[in-house]
């Protein structure tokens, strides 16, 4: 089977959960599926990927698209006038990763505000607001990556998104770890989303799907958002063929995600018990881990290149910060690896 493909090279990939490969049942449903031209008469696997997608979080539409920023892009498109403001907390991936869409493509103002594990100082961000001259749209995230997979509590979103209807702003929130949000409340991920105008999920990251990414809101919104994919070129004629796959991911592949939060968590407990200055368990909630290699008179390039000599991937964000990242390819030998690792660099 394919889950069992992966790591037969020696190599335990703890880069990202982009690096998943799709199961057999998702290759199996990928030969069969019925197909058309999404930029015509329409796909029927995709269509049918998005009234799955639309009814998971709770919203009237949704739209298949290539990539979670592609998502992204089309909800700044769709909700806000060029040269208005978009308000995220300064640690959010729109703001960072994604800043090239936000400004060279979307043309909105960046105004990134002060937040605490990704959840954004709400007094800062009434008080951004009153201060505008052109708010445009407000954006959370959830999971957050930056914050290592930290989850928004879902209060918050309840108040921020009452602040923007309040003052006539849409709220979009980035889920692309949607489902790991929802896995970690025990909560379903509409309960989540209700919370925001539009939503952005991958299906290419802990779900294992090969490609794609849904954007889901209003019939209106995903209209308007349909029209915008066609001018930035996401329309994918045939996509059924990967649609598919999307398919089969959110119908098989939600409920496994506690197993790699699981993983995480004994990672962090290990690394915390060989130096509590490496990782602090009681912050890992689902399945990204953030490791702080400040006090060990080694950056982080360094560690990830000593680990990798050990056959262990891992992401250097910064001088002083690993990031690891558990899916379905890391089971207990792969963490029991990685930690031995990590305690034979650490000598």
């Amino acid at each position: 089977m394919v889950a069992q493909e992966r790591g037969s090279d020696g190599v335990v990939d703890l880069r990202s959960d982009t690096v998943t490969l799709p199961t057999a049942a998702m290759l199996e449903r990928m030969q069969r599926a019925p197909l058309g031209d999404d930029g015509r008469e329409g796909d029927p696997t995709v269509r049918a990927l998005e009234a799955r997608g639309a009814a998971l979080t709770g919203k009237e539409a949704a739209l298949f698209v290539p990539s979670g920023t592609m998502g992204n892009l089309l909800a700044m498109l769709a909700h806000a006038e060029r040269s208005a403001e978009v308000f995220a907390d300064a640690g959010a991936h729109l703001l960072n990763s994604e800043l090239g869409s936000v400004v060279t493509i979307a043309g909105l103002v960046p105004k990134p505000m002060p937040s605490r594990r990704g959840a954004m100082d709400e007094a800062a961000l009434a008080d951004a607001i009153r201060g505008s001259e052109r708010p445009g749209l407000i954006a959370m995230e959830t999971t957050h990556n930056g914050a290592g997979g930290a989850v928004l509590p879902p209060p918050l979103m309840m108040r921020i998104h009452a602040l923007g209807q309040s003052n006539g702003i849409p709220v979009h929130l980035d889920g692309a770890r949607l489902f790991n949000a929802s896995v970690a409340l025990g909560v379903s991920a509409a309960r989540i989303a209700e919370h925001a105008d539009s939503v952005m999920v991958c299906l290419s990251k802990g779900l294992s799907a090969p490609v794609g990414s849904l954007l889901c809101g209003t019939a209106a919104f995903v209209a308007r958002a349909r029209s915008l994919r066609k001018l930035v070129g996401g329309t994918m004629r045939q996509s059924g063929v990967v649609a598919a796959a999307g398919l089969v991911a959110l119908e098989t592949m939600i409920e496994r995600l506690s197993e790699d939060h699981a993983a995480a968590r004994r990672l962090a407990a290990a690394l915390s018990w060989l130096d509590p200055a490496l990782a602090d368990p009681d912050q890992v909630q689902t399945n990204i881990l953030r490791i702080d290699v400040s006090a060990s008179g080694r950056d982080a390039a360094a560690w990830a290149e000593g680990v990798k000599q050990r056959g262990i991937l891992v992401q250097a964000s910064g001088p002083s910060q690993l990031r690891l990242v558990t899916h379905r390819h890391i089971d207990g030998a792969a963490v029991d690896r990685t930690i031995a690792a990590f305690a034979a660099l650490g000598r």
